[in-house]
């Protein structure tokens, strides 16, 4: 296997026995069929589907740094997420004493990519520590320990795409679901996605029925996954009146958990897939 970086995916159409690929740099490539792992602005998904949806703006802006010299008194290895007065934070510490963060600050309006980028570290260090002043907690002192702050970028999700494949290509991964960063599932989605698309391959008489068997196989948990991003993503847009209620809940939650060990995530964290499972059922 070849494989070759700065391609960027222009167009390709099927050819009956296969699909040709073009390249914005003028090459092309012939091959069997298509994977689109190509993201949330995925051109493969385009190309199966010019109506596709486009990735959906979820009301918070990212931003994150290494902070030094400073101790928040939790140990290290351990991720301490936050929900502030005004803004949403985690961190964690290196065992060498670094502080690795990130802050999610809410935004209705989707910022232009160009107006995101004109933010200087200075400004976002200003912004969010004005967000965390009074909130209790390490958060401002983080802050104002790091030496160099992200730039910012805008949190999306692509909850329904309606058509998956076409013919020889298909998507995967964030091109066909991107969740919010908010649960941390980007990645283990588009495994799991792998782990399933080569077993209906292994499995099926054809690629055709093959792509057909991987989103009925995909579809209900990936969407649901990305739901679940999408809510946990809004409770940190919440204003002062809906966090009182969101606290309580939360609260009472971990209570339970703690005290049970029954953990509603279960069914995200712990999802199995046996690869010599065959794909269809004897019968």
């Amino acid at each position: 296997m070849r494989v070759e970086y700065g391609k960027r995916l222009v167009d390709a159409e099927s050819t009956g026995d296969g699909v040709l690929a073009r390249f914005a740099d003028g090459t092309s490539v012939r091959g069997d069929l298509l994977i689109g792992a190509d993201g949330l602005r995925s051109r493969t998904r385009e190309i199966i589907d010019p109506h596709a949806p486009d990735a959906r703006y979820g009301g918070l802006l990212n931003t994150g740094g290494y902070a030094r010299g400073v101790s928040t008194g939790c140990e290290p290895g351990t991720m301490n997420a936050i929900f502030g007065k005004r803004c949403f934070f985690t961190h964690t510490t290196h065992p060498s004493g670094e502080v690795w963060w990130a802050a999610n600050p809410a935004q209705a309006a989707e910022p232009d990519p160009a107006e995101l980028a004109a933010i200087t570290p200075e400004q976002w260090r200003s912004r969010l520590i004005g967000l965390f002043r009074h909130d209790r907690g390490p958060a401002a002192d983080i802050i104002a320990a790091t030496g160099e702050i992200f730039a910012g970028w805008s949190t999306y999700d692509v909850p329904t795409v309606p058509k998956w494949h076409n013919d020889r290509m298909i998507i995967i991964g964030d091109a066909a679901h991107a969740t919010a960063p908010s649960i941390g599932q980007g990645a283990a989605m588009a495994i799991e996605d792998t782990v399933v698309l080569a077993k209906c391959l292994r499995d099926s008489p054809d690629i055709a029925t093959a792509f057909a068997a991987y989103q009925r196989l995909r579809r209900e948990r990936v969407e649901r996954v990305v739901a679940q991003g999408n809510r946990t993503g809004g409770w940190k847009t919440l204003g002062p009146v809906a966090r009182v209620p969101r606290d309580l809940i939360m609260s009472l939650a971990m209570r339970r958990m703690a005290r049970t060990g029954d953990n509603p995530s279960r069914w995200i964290y712990e999802h199995h897939i046996d690869w010599d499972e065959p794909v269809y059922s004897a019968g």
